[in-house]
């Protein structure tokens, strides 16, 4: 059997159970609550945004690309005052830009951990963390029941009873990207001071991908917002959601910093992003600071709120989030991709999300509040739920 058979007959496999992936192109025209684009900023919602990022274009050197690994010839003055830019920004010692979160994750996973010590992670961490735990050096990779703060002391307790020379990491996300619901991270910190007071062994990893731009003062994350910058080992801020840029940054200590840039393999061995990239980041992150987003921010829990009051579901359940991620979860891959396939053929663009991405039994279609989004098209998008299920039309108030 030659290799094209084999790969052919593997896809084969993934149609028959309607598990195959595609890539697809999106409709210009459909009204988007799909996107990470929370704030709306890749649609130009603030002309600010895109006045701002060509100006920056134009005022930066004539080379646009990048040249190579930052340990090579990808470094800048530009690229290093933008670290300290953010860092000041979310309260941390220091920053470190990667291509994308995926690579920041995998990095900070694969080397961190020394010889023998423990993860514990939240059993729907992201996908990037489970790649820097499989090439981690842990001797123990644990995972804990989700949000759920009982298991997590339990795990915490035996381990460190079992390992108590071991450093402990353990790993969250503040919003989950399938669920949208909020780590309880004050909960979390609690437990691991008990066990560790001074710090000397348990460490959080907090992922802030989804949480960035939309939560704490300026969009600087739930961390910042639950005043947790000091309890956190490292936090990881995305660039490609509601910055509408590329990338991510750790943001940790000095040391950390310094370490990943000797030991990170994503960071080392691959060419660095452009300028033109760096430029976006700096231009999104300028709108944070002067408050230009706090708007938009507060908009976009406001059609949060409006979203869940008004949505009733004769069938399945509506996730218990509070984050413009929605989740509507019914029974089966085929009842989720017919209730998203409905709403796309009424001009909304969401998608269904199926197993492997989220557990069998879970399967949902995932729904995403923005900065774009209207009051009115919030209110038409339930209906059409309604009208899905046959319920009758609720008549939007006049807005």
């Amino acid at each position: 059997m030659t290799l094209e058979i084999q790969l052919e007959a593997a896809l084969h496999k993934r149609r028959q159970i309607s598990k195959i992936r595609r890539l697809v192109v999106n409709p210009p025209e459909a009204i988007d609550f799909s996107s990470n684009d929370f704030l709306g900023l890749s649609h130009n919602i603030t002309t600010s945004f895109r006045t701002a990022y060509l100006r920056e274009l134009n005022e930066l050197p004539t080379m646009l690309g990048s040249t190579g690994s930052r340990l090579l010839d990808g470094n800048s003055a530009y690229c290093e005052a933008l670290e300290r830019q953010i860092a000041n920004f979310h309260g941390s010692s220091s920053a470190l830009i990667f291509n994308s979160g995926f690579d920041a994750n995998a990095a900070l996973f694969s080397t961190v951990p020394q010889s023998g010590d423990v993860i514990i992670y939240d059993e729907l961490i992201h996908a990037s963390v489970h790649e820097g735990m499989r090439t981690s050096r842990a001797g123990k990779c644990i995972s804990f029941q989700h949000s759920n703060v009982q298991d997590f002391e339990r795990i915490i307790k035996e381990v460190s009873e079992q390992y108590p020379r071991k450093n402990v990491f353990v790993a969250v996300e503040t919003v989950y990207s399938m669920d949208g619901d909020i780590a309880p991270l004050k909960e979390l910190v609690t437990i691991l001071k008990r066990y560790w007071p001074n710090k000397e062994n348990g460490y959080l990893i907090v992922d802030e991908a989804h949480s960035t731009g939309v939560y704490g003062d300026h969009g600087r994350g739930i961390v910042s917002q639950l005043n947790l910058e000091d309890e956190i080992f490292a936090r990881l801020h995305t660039f490609g959601k509601a910055l509408a840029s590329n990338g991510a940054v750790i943001l940790g200590s000095e040391t950390l910093r310094q370490y990943l840039i000797n030991y990170a393999r994503p960071l080392i061995y691959s060419t660095f992003m452009s300028f033109s990239s760096l430029a976006s980041i700096k231009c999104a992150y300028d709108l944070l600071e002067k408050g230009e987003t706090i708007p938009i921010q507060k908009h976009v829990h406001t059609l949060t709120q409006r979203f869940r009051n008004r949505i009733q579901l004769p069938q399945g359940t509506l996730l218990p989030s509070s984050s413009p991620i929605q989740g509507v979860v019914l029974n089966g891959n085929e009842s989720v991709r017919a209730l998203a396939s409905y709403l796309n053929n009424k001009g909304f663009l969401v998608k269904p999300i199926c197993s492997p991405t989220v557990p069998i039994g879970k399967e949902r279609v995932r729904i995403c509040l923005h900065g774009h989004n209207t009051i009115k098209q919030v209110d038409k998008l339930v209906n059409e739920i309604h009208s899905f299920f046959e319920i009758p039309i609720v008549i939007s108030a006049k807005l």
